[in-house]
């Protein structure tokens, strides 16, 4: 039989510096415990604004994994 199977699961990746950067850092810390990570979805993005400017970049992502083989 062919075909995958992944399995989900949500993120929140933060960063002072870019949305690009808080999807980065959740995907990197992400792999060191989960294997076979294939996609990412971002759900979400939202910030924390200090003194009128951008504090923290904030996003949520869905992310995918194939499940192992038996």
């Amino acid at each position: 039989m062919t075909g995958h199977v992944y399995k989900m699961i949500d993120l929140v990746g933060t960063s002072r510096e870019s949305v690009s950067d808080a999807i980065q850092v959740a995907i990197a810390r992400a792999a060191e415990t989960v294997r076979n990570i294939r996609w990412f979805e971002v759900v979400q993005v939202r910030g924390e604004v200090v003194d009128g400017k951008v504090g923290h970049y904030q996003v949520t992502l869905k992310v995918g994994f194939t499940l192992e083989e038996a």
